[in-house]
């Protein structure tokens, strides 16, 4: 990984919606999950793909050339596209990959069981209470 999930404080701050995947132009890129794809085309002088799950999450891929159309259904591991040799984002070629559910962006690592875990602070129990029911 070349750049890890670096949400902003603030929805409008800067900061890194995704993380950076080293891959040289031409790598094939394959959907994360099975779903439809719900863009595929140029934005910002880049090809992106995204890619709509049935559980509410959509995850992004660019740049990338796609291979897949808007309405098409691909399956979990079906490539998407190839990484297009396009400068800007990071300093060598590479694949950034993002997760959000709605608006809200989320670490991409978690559909592989990994990224940012937050602990929730233990309360202290009431007085007289014993934590039993």
């Amino acid at each position: 990984m070349l750049r890890g999930f670096a949400p902003p404080a603030q929805p409008w701050l800067a900061g890194h919606r995704g993380i950076d995947l080293a891959a040289p132009p031409g790598t094939e890129v394959r959907a994360a999950g099975a779903g439809t794809v719900g863009y595929a085309g140029p934005l910002a002088e880049r090809g992106v793909v995204t890619v709509l799950h049935a559980d509410g999450l959509r995850t992004t891929y660019l740049p990338v050339q796609p291979s897949v159309r808007h309405g098409q259904t691909v399956g979990r591991g079906e490539a998407i596209g190839v990484v297009q040799d396009v400068p800007g984002h990071c300093p060598a070629a590479c694949l950034h990959w993002g997760l959000l559910r709605d608006r809200l962006y989320l670490d991409p690592l978690l559909l592989l069981g990994r990224g940012q875990v937050r602990l929730l602070p233990v309360w202290p129990a009431h007085p007289g209470h014993t934590g039993r029911r």
